[in-house]
């Protein structure tokens, strides 16, 4: 089922779902299995995979050269949103990059995701690789996240790559894009990230998941600019609580956003680890209660197959 469907057959109900990353390559799915099981109680209706791009590392070879390699540390998106289906029955979201993938081989993931009848995909440019001061598109792949979407929409058309082959059949996934309450870290203002916002939801997005962010207030803008620039889409804030002083740094630099000063003063005021785990997970509950209040159409938690935090805010919330 699509994921606007699940929203509307919720008739107002706020909707729990939750983000998982690929295991690191030679490990097996059982860690996923893991993280799943504590949070099907709360009856999430999908669940997101990340896909990671491609990262270079270097062999140096007994001559003392260095060669350069490029090596995926989590590959198996799509065989794990085959077996989560398989053994959850629940849909799952597999996320699509422009880094680290040519456009051939985007149309054969998204044709395998059609066989295996997985219906909702989200669509992202992705990130720099770690060694590169921004983004580089990969050689014949896309760019921009409007050029992946786009590819997508001319398959649900039946428009593919190559014309050299007749009886092309239509593909029927519905896109997800990403949205961001503080801005993305490369537009110079939030009216620039509403332009392109609502040239994806014009071309077939169908619904937005934002970036993980701690002041509520900046989800409610975010939905009322979407509003009031004609972007009508369902909105999904993507959530995800501090459960280390060290992420106060981190999160802010990798993910570009702000801390709430009552939320830094508290985590400062933290003795130890333990507590400043339990004051994120006492701010993020009482941020789900007043996103549920807004009327958010699905709590959606970045776990990073960690269940224990998200398993106890939605035992409080749901």
């Amino acid at each position: 089922m699509k994921i606007p469907e699940h929203i509307a057959n919720a008739n107002g109900k706020t909707l729990f779902s939750f983000e998982l990353i690929p295991p690191l390559k030679g490990q097996s799915i059982q860690g996923i299995y893991n993280a799943i099981d504590p949070l099907m109680e709360f009856k999430p209706p999908f669940i997101d995979v990340t896909t990671l791009r491609e990262d270079f590392i270097y062999k140096q070879h007994p001559s003392g050269l260095l060669e350069k390699l490029s090596y995926r540390k989590r590959p198996g998106t799509i065989a794990i949103c085959a077996a989560i289906m398989n053994k959850y029955k629940v849909d799952t979201v597999p996320h699509l990059l422009c880094g680290g993938f040519t456009k051939d081989e985007t149309e054969n993931a998204l044709i395998e995701l059609e066989f295996l009848g997985i219906e909702n995909v989200l669509v992202l440019r992705g990130d720099a690789r770690l060694g590169d001061s921004s983004f580089v598109p990969t050689p014949n792949g896309h760019c921009y996240a409007t050029e992946l979407l786009q590819q997508v929409v001319n398959l649900n058309n039946g428009i593919y790559l190559h014309e050299d082959h007749g009886n092309t059949a239509k593909t029927n996934f519905c896109i997800g894009v990403a949205g961001y309450p503080e801005k993305h870290f490369e537009a110079p203002n939030l009216k620039t990230d509403f332009k392109y916002l609502k040239q994806k939801v014009e071309m077939g997005a169908q619904f937005i998941v934002t970036q993980m962010f701690f002041d509520i207030n900046k989800y409610k803008e975010f939905v009322n600019g979407c509003r009031a620039n004609g972007i009508n889409v369902p909105i999904i804030p993507g959530l995800k609580p501090i459960t280390s002083s060290k992420q106060l740094v981190t999160l802010s630099k990798t993910f570009h956003i702000d801390i709430p000063d009552d939320l830094s003063d508290a985590i400062h005021a933290c003795e130890n680890e333990k507590a400043v785990k339990e004051v994120g997970i006492e701010w993020m509950i009482n941020q789900c209660k007043e996103l549920i209040a807004f009327g958010a159409p699905v709590l959606h938690f970045y776990t990073m197959s960690n269940a224990g935090p998200t398993k106890r805010i939605a035992e409080a919330i749901f």
